[in-house]
């Protein structure tokens, strides 16, 4: 970071260097694309405007300081492997495409939406682990008695009036009420002193000034939190941007992402303008049906209103009020289909016997119902089949459960992390139940582990 900082506005490129990378290390994505995987390098396509617009230049040598950084620790450390938990920022793409190249496997963390349970990846999130296809295939083949306990848990799904995933329970991703503006204040309070303790008390403000890239400047990032929280408790309320469903209305339903997020920027890189997302879809609609656009509860207040009037703007496209229901179900049972770049309304959708389309080869693509399109030409054929008839995909929903279960391990990952966080600063005691967390995360490593030989190219 310091030695980006000194030559922030006049970058010494090496193109050897870098032609050299691209070459040797592209092998999971090429170099335009790992730029893509950080917020600080993808101004143009998030709201985040405390992000200064950087040249290409600047993201240019930032990559390349990345790299020599990246090569010159697996020289230093020479790993047996190497065990991660995101898929996130410029350094892990990095850090993969060098392990790939030093034969070091890479394993971090696969998220399929069922219940708790996370799998190992060995590709960071840049497509489908094929040893999970494998067990999925072999599940598919049992029979129904084989698979009862899954239908169950399915049959059990479908009755349900609360289909929000426990795992976003008490976070933004669930939250259908605005705050108070009390609470909004003691928010704000909390930046402002995090701030302060950082520029004035550490006094790192001429070093944060000296480099806002990669340094945030602090004003504009407070001004922003502020501007959303107030946009925010507006949005929550009727709107001139947000209108109600109609009912009986034949539409399309697709819920909008957090933009940037590790999902988003590592997965579906070519789809970040959800605007032309929307107005794809919109015209391969059947005649007669309108697409409802609803907002990620995490993005609200985030994304600038004048996005909300274009998507308006299409004669058969609406935004819906995102509060109008309390829980994803009735938006999906109303709906003739869905369309989500790679979120988990898809694995919603299928649960229920509903069908959906990703742009990505998320886990819960293989179930049958779920439709994985490579290009927009695709989406009149694959929304159109939303009208026709088919058999309960029960069946095949039970084996990814199944396959869910056999390839990973049920850990409460986020609750996890916010309660280590609390203990290693002292703040909570250390218990027997968070003791059974941590084991949890050595067995899902030790299962990813003893998969190396059988699953991947290289072995420790």
């Amino acid at each position: 970071c310091l030695t980006f900082a000194k030559n922030y506005k006049n970058p010494s490129i090496n193109m050897d260097f870098l032609k050299k990378v691209e070459k040797e290390y592209t092998h999971f994505k090429n170099l335009n694309l790992q730029l893509m995987t950080s917020q600080m390098t993808t101004r143009y396509y998030h709201y985040r405007n405390y992000y200064v617009w950087s040249s290409y230049e600047q993201n240019m040598y930032w990559l390349q300081l990345n790299y020599e950084n990246c090569i010159r620790i697996m020289e230093d450390f020479r790993p047996d492997f190497i065990l991660d938990y995101q898929d996130e920022e410029i350094a892990r793409n990095i850090m993969i495409e060098v392990a790939y190249k030093n034969q070091v496997p890479y394993i971090s963390v696969e998220h399929p939406r069922y219940a708790f349970y996370k799998y190992p990846t060995y590709i960071l999130g840049t497509g489908l682990d094929s040893y999970f296809k494998v067990i999925y295939e072999k599940k598919k083949r049992l029979s129904r008695e084989e698979l009862k306990e899954a239908y169950a848990y399915i049959e059990d799904y479908r009755k349900k009036t609360d289909i929000m995933p426990p795992e976003f329970k008490g976070t933004s991703t669930a939250s259908y009420e605005r705050d108070s503006l009390l609470w909004v204040l003691r928010v704000m309070r909390g930046k402002w002193n995090y701030f302060w303790n950082q520029d004035i008390t550490k006094k790192n403000r001429k070093l944060k000034k000296s480099c806002p890239m990669i340094f945030s400047p602090s004003i504009p990032y407070i001004y922003f939190y502020f501007r959303l929280e107030m946009r925010k408790r507006k949005l929550f309320k009727k709107n001139k941007y947000f209108h109600d469903p109609v009912e009986g209305e034949n539409y399309v339903y697709m819920p909008l992402h957090l933009i940037p997020e590790s999902a988003t920027v590592v997965k579906t890189p070519f789809y970040l303008k959800e605007l032309e997302v929307i107005e794809q879809v919109a015209k391969s609609l059947p005649i007669g049906w309108v697409l409802y656009v609803k907002e990620h509860q995490a993005m609200l207040g985030e994304r600038d209103p004048s996005f909300y009037e274009e998507v308006n703007k299409i004669p058969n496209a609406k935004m819906v009020q995102i509060n109008y229901y309390k829980d994803p179900k009735p938006w999906i049972m109303k709906a003739r289909g869905a369309v989500t770049l790679l979120g988990s309304t898809a694995y919603e959708m299928a649960l229920l016997g509903k069908k959906s389309i990703l742009f990505f080869d998320m886990p819960y693509s293989l179930i049958e119902g779920v439709t994985r399109v490579h290009s927009f030409e695709e989406l009149p054929e694959a929304i159109g089949n939303f009208a026709k008839e088919g058999e309960d995909n029960i069946h095949s929903c039970a084996a990814y459960i199944e396959a869910v279960k056999e390839a990973g391990v049920e850990i409460d990952y986020f609750s996890m992390m916010t309660e280590g966080e609390e203990i290693l600063k002292g703040k909570k005691p250390m218990t027997e139940e968070y003791e059974k967390k941590i084991n949890a995360l050595y067995e899902f490593y030790d299962k990813a582990l003893s998969r190396l030989d059988k699953e991947h190219p290289f072995s420790p």
